[in-house]
């Protein structure tokens, strides 16, 4: 059976080119194609806990580790919904293959807010380079003549093991020692070591594992300011690049949303093509189909799967907006973008609940993907900065004119 998908779904940012239409219509069939090759290695990713190499090689061939990257550097530089559109297609076939590519993606974004010339540094003679990376400052770092000298162990890394580049964050020191700013540091991975770390109930595809560095070098035009940067207040000189006018902390909470969409497009799909084949034990039906209570369950969980959708299309849409007219949102408008993610993560993770349980005990049994995909929902849907109570709390603050006390991830 078809999938029910909303990628043609409306609620678009006006003014939308037909140009961006096309590309983001030929990069999300390109990831459609691959979505089987990522359901037969979804197995083999979560038990070697890394995306398979197939999977890799696949989705850097279809051009699709290249939506963040800045164009003028062989990126293709799309809109938020794109990026949305394609995450979703990929979940579709394998949550943690999505997931690590959706963190690769928003560190492209990350890596486009630094100056030009750090820029150049990962992809000038490299225009494939990926980054991985952490914003939390669980770094320590000292100043030296023209950068800083950096150590520390951040996780989780998603993306790592596939990376070359990464971004981690850390507490900027004057020449006293004391923090007089958050930074965000832009290292090569031959840098830093991986330490094996990651071991979880979902998501354990991701090769999410720990970054470690010990007395890293790194030069004062490969580090931006994380206050200034959720303040619109960015390293790049291109300034005229609309991708790179995006709001920071939206779109570092948007894109994990994507995920999330395809996950529960995926469980929406596969119980209603095993419906007419299942019947339900201890009772009468034959089939599923026949019961009212799945008709009245599959109903329920596709209208969550529609409202994860708009949810997340509208914060997408706002962002996208926003860039283009080269304004940066203001911090009530923020919220509801933090809102609108939160509300796309719940309604998801409700229409896979409802889905399992219309399905049966045997959603559970190691051999079907059910059980995966409830796993890795549960798990990624925790994300401290896409938390819906949290987010709930920002928004509502928010609208009562309190923009201070919860986090400044906004």
């Amino acid at each position: 059976m078809s999938s029910t998908s909303m990628s043609d779904c409306s609620l678009d940012r006006p003014g939308t080119s037909d140009e961006a239409r096309a590309l983001r219509a030929e990069l999300v069939g390109r990831a459609r194609e691959i979505v089987p090759v990522l359901a037969r290695n979804a197995a083999r990713t979560e038990s070697e806990r890394r995306v398979a190499e197939e999977n890799i090689a696949l989705i850097d061939e279809a051009g699709l580790f290249a939506v963040m990257r800045p164009r003028r550097l062989g990126g293709l530089e799309t809109d938020m919904r794109t990026k949305l559109e394609v995450s979703r297609e990929l979940a579709r076939g394998c949550g943690s293959t999505s997931w690590a590519t959706t963190l690769m993606n928003v560190c492209a974004f990350f890596g486009g807010l630094f100056p030009d010339r750090a820029q150049r540094d990962v992809w000038e003679a490299s225009p494939g380079a990926r980054i991985a990376g952490v914003l939390a400052p669980t770094g320590e770092a000292t100043r030296v003549d023209g950068g800083y000298r950096l150590s520390g162990r951040w996780g989780w890394a998603s993306g790592c093991l596939h990376a070359q580049w990464a971004v981690v964050g850390f507490p900027v020191p004057d020449e006293h020692g004391e923090v007089v700013d958050q930074g965000l540091a832009l290292v090569p991975m031959s840098e830093l070591t991986v330490e094996d770390t990651w071991f979880v109930a979902g998501m354990r595809g991701t090769g999410s594992n720990t970054l470690v560095a010990r007395d890293v070098l790194v030069p004062g035009h490969r580090i931006i300011s994380v206050p200034a940067a959720i303040g619109g207040r960015y390293g790049t000189e291109h300034t005229d690049e609309v991708l790179y006018r995006s709001a920071f902390v939206p779109v570092a909470a948007i894109v994990l949303a994507g995920p999330q969409l395809g996950l529960a497009q995926a469980a929406l799909d596969l119980v209603v093509e095993k419906a007419p084949k299942r019947a339900i034990s201890y009772t009468f039906y034959d089939v599923q189909t026949e019961a009212p209570t799945v008709q009245l369950a599959v109903a329920e969980a596709a209208a969550h799967v529609d409202a994860a959708h708009l949810f997340a299309y509208r914060a997408a849409a706002d962002i996208d907006q926003a860039a283009v007219d080269g304004v940066y949102p203001d911090y009530t408008a923020r919220a509801r973008v933090r809102m609108d993610t939160g509300q796309a993560i719940e309604h998801a993770r409700e229409a896979i609940r409802i889905l399992v349980s219309a399905h049966g005990a045997s959603a559970f049994a190691e051999s079907s993907p059910l059980q995966r995909i409830w796993r890795d929902s549960e798990v990624a849907s925790r994300h401290a900065v896409v938390s819906p109570a949290i987010s709930t709390e920002v928004y509502g603050r928010a609208l009562l004119g309190l923009t201070d006390g919860v986090t400044a991830l906004v």
